[in-house]
């Protein structure tokens, strides 16, 4: 399995990446680290600025061997839907290659239902815990339930239905730039859905969507914390 690192996502997170190695190791995978590979592009791509964003997909089909990997693992929603569609997107001359790349590609959740994941065998920090659809997960790819299915192979752990899971929280790429306002509203419709739930946890399979419910969660002086799926399955997998 090739793993795509992103930009932010790896930035921000690092550690939500090396979880995501570790639990494609406990589920049998060998796991590479393509040098060269760059951003996806999406947020030039979703700016109009189309030739920078094709310039970064290619190095990306360059960085790859499809021959030698069986997939492309992402773990952010965002990278993932704009990897999905190299095929599409990309001019004529670079279609086949960026088709077979696309086709190649993998959200972690998605891929591993698809494996067929080995069940940890300790509890997580979490009793409670409740699931955001990330939009570019739900919306874009039609990955939903394979989240929820890992999440509910955490022993002791109860997943709490979320009012509106499926409405942007207002993170949405660079619109929490461009719309600061409708952004804000967004930001705060989620959160009161969150804390009504009671969750210690809010958990989420987008970089963009963990920090703006964190930074909102932070505005709210609450303790719910925000995280990954993968983060809480690479815990529940090493134990205490």
């Amino acid at each position: 399995m090739a793993l795509f690192l992103g930009c932010v996502a790896d930035a921000m997170y690092p550690q939500t990446t090396a979880a995501t190695a570790r639990v494609l190791q406990r589920n049998g995978c060998e796991v590479v680290i393509p040098r060269g590979q760059a951003c996806c592009g999406a947020i030039h791509y979703h700016s109009g600025i189309e030739e920078p964003a094709f310039e970064l997909a290619r190095a990306n089909l360059r960085a790859f061997d499809l021959d030698s990997i069986d997939a492309i693992i992402v773990n952010a929603a965002g990278c993932g839907a704009m990897l999905k569609d190299y095929g599409h997107l990309l001019p004529e001359t670079d279609q086949a290659l960026a088709t077979r790349f696309a086709a190649k590609v993998k959200d972690v959740s998605e891929f591993l239902v698809q494996l067929g994941p080995i069940a940890p065998k300790h509890s997580g920090p979490y009793r409670k815990v409740t699931y955001h659809d990330a939009c570019h997960l739900v919306h874009a790819q039609r990955v939903r339930s394979q989240p929820r299915q890992l999440l509910e192979l955490i022993p002791g752990l109860e997943l709490i239905p979320l009012e509106e899971t499926e409405i942007c929280c207002g993170a949405a790429g660079t619109y929490n730039l461009t719309e600061p306002e409708m952004s804000e509203r967004l930001g705060r419709r989620k959160m009161e859905h969150i804390l009504a739930t009671g969750a210690e946890a809010v958990v989420t399979g987008n970089v963009g969507c963990i920090l703006q419910i964190a930074r909102k969660a932070k505005e709210y002086g609450t303790t719910i914390t925000v995280e990954h799926p993968i983060d809480l399955l690479d815990r529940a997998y090493e134990g205490p």
